[in-house]
């Protein structure tokens, strides 16, 4: 029976039966009605997403549950008497706990009366199996649970005080090692051993925090997970199939059987909660079941991928594709990062052809790799182009026959060796062609159109799509064709790179030029001197024997600064240059001898912030501003400045009182740890309310300069807190950039 209660997120089951309801702290939560509720999620794990999987978990057995209001207090610290009930609960023995005569054992403890009755069954059952210690007089029902205590239990609960005792001499590797007492050693050992507990980010045990449910709720799945199964509504085996997405088909022991699934069963695969959908044949999954329905299940080893193969039967649409093998059809749905290779080349799913035979492997039902094993080989046929490529049809004639084929979107097509767009084609051009799916997918053009060829030097700019030419005294004019292709000093180039006065040879088409050759490049007039001023505004400002000048850039300016093309940007204050001009702009600049930078280095004393480096060299701290285009080296690799750390030593050159060049020497080393002091100058917070970062101010230069610090999660503070305002004095202390203490002076 289900039952629905007003709760964001909330859902559980109600399961008919005779056990006691959620065990909520300090409360008896018996009912009269004979039901009891599995929660199985709650409305208030966000702040423990890492820890869903475990309290999913231990609800499904109903070992450690919520509460009625569909919470569960992931941070609430836990009492002495919910860890040992829902240890008992763990080792399978809540029903003799809860039985008539445990309930009314006499407890010979010093503090019995401050048991809770509901859970004097659980201490009498406790102490028959060793949970408690000999000398142990007080139970402390109400008291904290905390980190050594808990582990204590839980080892005590897998039966290996034995094992415990061997270890009493182990050296534990925490920094307060010192703080578990020498009779707890062993426990705290074998805990590890087992990978029931580990230590925290600083190396340390903390064997004192108290414990939150959950941390608890991790603590007893990890030892659950190496008890003896203590009941008999937990099943393995391996996943056959989903049914409609409510029942499972499943193998155990070699029984194949049949389970429903509740409509709010909770799945753990490959570290997520999924849906049903997500199972796979093949899973290996242990299941946990109330009155035959499924209500948690866990993927302990996911099937690998699925190899299968076919020949494609259809062209891939709405992100199906469609596979026929030995007469038999089937659609499989692509993956949306699905890689496919297609003639040993990375192609996109639409490329496959209908013919091609393939391999393909899919996961959680969907395709995440095709190979095409053999292609389909596509019709071929040959003709003339009769007419320009027009609507995405192709015209060629054959034997006097006119056909019309249509082109491919994705049509590839080469003309003189060179792959082109369809428009590069021309009448009269001799092609073979390869057909799939009734459309054109290859052009091989075998035989260019003999275009007219003509010359001539030109007599001004490109203007307007027209070639202005003049030969023999006569000046005429040419349409150029929207392709057209431009060689100039042996480069490609657009054909606004054609200057007055180049001598070229053009071919033309259908009355449009379709290729031009410089044959003789115009001269143009050379200057040179130093650069005297940043380009600004198309100026470059030049001095040479004493004389300043100023001349326009033209704006396809070509620039090369140390045997490299580089952005006018790149030029600087003292470079000596080359220059030509034409028409009275400059066409090329070429850097003959670059302007020494200045150069320094230093330690890295702080962040790069605001586009300011901070080094630090025999004791002094100075600030550069970096050069919008600065170039940095770290490991041997280029980074941005973001990336130096704090500590690294660098060598920097610099120009116009600008870093443009920083290379690290030698990297800090991340762990090494850092104490400095400084006037709080403010805080941020996680979302947990814990502290994220710190800022604080130190006078640099004889300047104050704010600096911020991430802090650790688990960042000790001493020192009086009512101090720790604005303008404080504070200590900080960390690693690798990480405040870990916090000194209030």
């Amino acid at each position: 029976m289900l039952k629905k209660v007003i709760a964001t997120g909330l859902a559980f089951v109600t399961i008919m039966g005779s056990s006691t309801a959620a065990l909520a702290k300090d409360n008896d939560n018996r009912k009269d009605d004979g039901k009891y509720e599995i929660h199985l999620t709650f409305n208030d794990l966000k702040s423990a997403e890492w820890a869903i999987r475990y309290i999913a978990s231990l609800a499904s057995q109903r070992v450690f549950e919520g509460y009625e209001d569909g919470t569960f207090k992931p941070q609430n610290t836990v009492s002495r008497i919910e860890a040992i009930t829902a240890a008992v609960r763990l080792m399978g023995l809540r029903s003799q706990a809860e039985s008539s005569s445990k309930m009314s054992t006499h407890l010979n403890f010093k503090d019995a009366n401050k048991v809770p009755s509901w859970a004097v069954g659980y201490v009498a059952v406790a102490v028959e199996n060793d949970l408690f210690a000999e000398n142990d007089d007080n139970v402390q029902p109400q008291k904290e649970g905390d980190r050594l205590w808990a582990t204590t239990l839980l080892v005590k609960a897998l039966k290996l005080d034995a094992q415990a005792k061997a270890k009493m001499n182990t050296t534990l590797p925490f920094k307060d090692a010192k703080q578990i007492p020498a009779g707890s050693v062993g426990y705290v050992a074998v805990a590890i051993e087992k990978g029931l507990v580990d230590g925290f980010e600083d190396n340390t045990f903390r064997p004192n925090q108290p414990v939150t449910r959950a941390q608890l709720a991790a603590l007893l799945d990890r030892t659950g997970g190496q008890l003896p199964d203590q009941g008999n509504n937990t099943l393995t085996g391996t996943v056959n199939s989903v049914a409609n997405g409510n029942a499972l088909v499943m193998t155990s022991s070699g029984r194949t059987s049949t389970y429903s699934l509740h409509p709010d069963v909770y799945i753990y695969r490959n570290g997520t909660k999924v849906s049903p959908s997500a199972l796979q044949a093949g899973d290996e999954v242990s299941v946990r079941t109330f009155n035959n329905q499924i209500i948690y299940i866990e993927v302990i080893k996911s099937v690998q991928t699925t190899i299968n193969s076919g020949t494609v039967s259809a062209a891939v649409a709405n992100n199906t594709l469609t596979l026929t093998k030995s007469g038999v059809t089937s659609s499989l749905l692509l993956h949306p990062d699905v890689v496919v290779y297609r003639n040993g080349v990375r192609v996109n799913p639409g490329e496959l052809k209908i013919g091609d035979e393939i391999n393909i492997r899919t996961s959680d039902n969907k395709v995440i790799f095709i190979e095409v094993t053999k292609p389909v080989v596509p019709i071929s046929s040959s003709g003339t182009v009769s007419a320009v490529v027009n609507s995405n049809v192709l015209k060629l004639t054959k034997s006097g026959v006119v056909t019309d084929y249509t082109l491919h979107p994705d049509a590839v097509i080469y003309r003189n060796g060179v792959k082109v767009a369809a428009t590069a084609l021309q009448v009269g051009d001799e092609v073979n062609v390869r057909t799939s799916e009734n459309k054109v997918i290859l052009v091989e053009v075998t035989q260019t159109a003999q275009a007219i060829t003509n010359s001539g030097t030109i007599t001004a700019a490109v203007s307007n799509n027209i070639l202005k030419l003049k030969k023999s005294g006569v000046n005429f004019e040419i349409a150029l064709h929207p392709d057209v292709v431009v060689y100039r000093n042996g480069v490609k180039v657009a054909a606004s790179a054609l200057q007055v006065g180049d001598e070229v040879n053009v071919r033309t088409s259908e009355n449009k030029v379709i290729f031009i050759e410089v044959t003789q490049t115009a001269q143009a007039i050379t200057n040179s001197g130093t650069i005297t001023a940043a380009v600004s505004n198309n100026v470059l400002k030049l001095q040479k024997n004493g004389v300043n000048f100023e001349i326009t850039l033209h704006p396809d300016v070509v620039v090369y600064r140390n045997g490299v093309k580089v952005a006018l940007s790149a030029l600087q204050v003292g470079d000596a240059v080359n220059v030509r001009t034409s028409e009275n702009k400059v066409i090329y600049i070429e850097v003959t001898k670059m302007v020494q930078p200045i150069t320094n280095n230093g330690t890295v004393s702080a962040a790069v912030s605001n586009n300011e480096l901070k080094l630090t060299k025999s004791g002094v701290t100075t600030t550069f501003t970096l050069h919008p285009d600065v170039i940095v080296y770290r490991n041997g690799v280029k980074v941005g400045a973001v990336d130096l750390k704090i500590g690294d030593e660098v060598d920097i050159r610099t120009s116009d009182s600008k870093v443009i060049y920083i290379e690290v020497t030698k990297m800090v080393d991340e762990n090494l740890p850092f104490e400095l002091q400084g006037k709080l100058k403010g805080t941020t917070l996680n979302a947990q309310g814990g502290l994220a970062t710190i800022s604080i101010v130190q006078t640099i230069n004889g300047k104050e300069e704010t600096t911020i610090y991430q802090v650790a999660s688990g960042v000790t503070i001493s020192g009086n807190l009512a101090l720790f305002k604005e303008g404080r004095l504070v200590q900080l202390n960390g690693t690798n950039k990480v405040v870990t203490t916090i000194t209030i002076k």
